[in-house]
């Protein structure tokens, strides 16, 4: 069964994000669904949604962003889409 999950993706801007976090999910064979992404001052921030086929992926693809993370000075988070809902209910 597919399910959806949302990423999201802060840090400095620099040349390559998008790139760089599109190409993890393509490896997981991960589609994007929905994307938004700005640019606060200097100041990189992306929201996606994408389709996740086994939730036992979440621990890889969190695996692979990290290296992105260390490398960029990025924070870049992957969560089941009713995990996120739930935790941002008022």
């Amino acid at each position: 069964m597919q399910k959806r999950a949302v990423v999201t993706v802060v840090g400095k801007d620099q040349v390559g994000i998008i790139a760089r976090v599109t190409n993890v999910l393509a490896d997981f064979n991960m589609n994007i669904h929905d994307i938004s992404q700005t640019i606060l001052q200097d100041y990189f921030t992306m929201m996606m949604i994408v389709d996740i086929a086994e939730q036992n992926q979440l621990e890889h693809v969190l695996a692979a962003f990290e290296t992105i993370e260390d490398e960029m000075n990025l924070r870049i988070s992957i969560q089941l889409e009713d995990v996120f809902q739930a935790m941002h209910r008022i």
